[in-house]
């Protein structure tokens, strides 16, 4: 029976499953749409965010890890010193991310009835700096510092031998949290997945009080007056960052291939990836004939793929679904939105079209070392 449920968890990890899942269920628990939130009420999916749903999700991630713990592949890597911040974040995230979400509903149902939020104060009610902050993070820096150095003595610092050019580990990993940035690698040129995608995340996340103008919500928790804004830094922070974290982590093995959690790590598996670009698709095996010598008539589909993508989209969508949010924050928030969102979600559309279609750039000029 537990080899039975190692099997299907093998099965499901699989990224182009568990990323699927996870991109099609988003929605549905983090309800963007009142279409979704009537689908979220009806199936009983709110209940996620209650104290039943958050037994039942800190049992689920003890019963996987547990499992992991005497399973004799699994062990390997879960027991890696370097890993060991990969299991507190997986914790730490679910307990901070329910906590608010189970905040920000029962704050909804008070706004519905008319009640203030929880976390409303009296204008005449101050907390002073000091005692009271002061005091509560002075508690929390010894607390913190005691689990730092207890941690040091237990866990013995994941030191190795000098570099040896003759022995290159396999596989060879970044630091945990730059996972998700060697995973993006697979996807993406260096000059995009390591500069232009790190870049854009400060800067949005900088951006994001200059963008959002909504004042709903400010001072207290609340989803249901904030669900598109939470929905999409939700699903950019979860899916396309911590979760890449947990794929390079625990289901990237030699090679860069693809293993369960519970698969053995052959170093001898093969997987034939036969990459192509967008060019070789529509010269060589649409139209039959070589590709072009010039380079603008060779990727000229890319480009015009890209201009489409990033300019033309934004302006359709300005006209038709998005027309009154266009109307609402104005022509240069909404440039600068559709900017960073179509940059995001760049990401899942290139993961996908390498995995169904085994494209590998949409614009390739390797003589120039840009590709995209």
């Amino acid at each position: 029976m537990l080899q039975t449920i190692k099997d299907i968890i093998d099965i499901l990890s699989a990224p182009t499953v568990s990323f699927t899942f996870l991109t099609v269920a988003f929605p549905f628990v983090f309800p963007p749409t009142d279409w979704f939130e009537k689908i979220h009420r009806k199936f009983g999916i709110w209940r996620l965010w209650t104290k039943p749903g958050f037994y039942g999700g800190m049992f689920a991630i003890t019963f996987f890890f547990v499992v992991g713990y005497f399973d004799p592949n699994f062990h390997v890597t879960l027991t890696k010193a370097d890993n060991f911040p990969i299991i507190l974040m997986i914790y730490s995230m679910f307990i901070t991310i329910w906590w608010s979400m189970y905040q920000a509903y029962l704050n909804d149902e008070r706004l519905e009835n008319g009640l203030k939020p929880n976390e409303y104060n009296d204008p005449d009610d101050k907390v002073l700096v000091w005692p009271d902050l002061v005091y509560i993070e002075f508690i929390a820096l010894i607390l913190f510092m005691v689990f730092l150095i207890v941690w040091s003595i237990l866990v013995a610092a994941p030191l190795e031998e000098p570099a040896n050019p003759a022995a290159t580990p396999n596989p060879s990993k970044a630091p945990w949290y730059f996972l998700g940035l060697q995973e993006m690698l697979v996807y993406f040129d260096p000059w995009i997945a390591g500069i232009v995608f790190p870049m854009f995340i400060i800067i949005g996340m900088m951006a994001i009080p200059y963008m959002d103008i909504n004042k709903k919500g400010d001072g207290y928790y609340s989803f249901k007056e904030r669900r598109i804004g939470m929905f999409i830094f939700m699903y950019g922070w979860l899916v396309l960052w911590l979760f890449l974290i947990v794929i390079g982590t625990f289901f990237r093995g030699p090679n860069w291939n693809f293993f369960g959690p519970f698969e053995y790590w052959d170093a001898h598996k093969v997987v034939p990836l036969n990459n192509v670009n967008l060019s070789e698709y529509i010269w060589v095996k649409t139209l039959g004939t070589g590709l072009p010598a010039n380079i603008l008539i060779r990727e000229g589909i890319g480009f015009l793929v890209l201009v489409a993508y990033m300019g033309i989209l934004p302006i359709l969508l300005a006209k038709s679904w998005l027309k009154n949010y266009f109307q609402e924050i104005g022509p240069v928030r909404y440039t600068f939105i559709m900017l960073f969102g179509l940059s995001m979600l760049a990401l899942p559309i290139k993961m996908y079209m390498r995995w169904l279609f085994n494209l590998k750039y949409i614009i390739a000029i390797p003589e120039w070392f840009f590709n995209i």
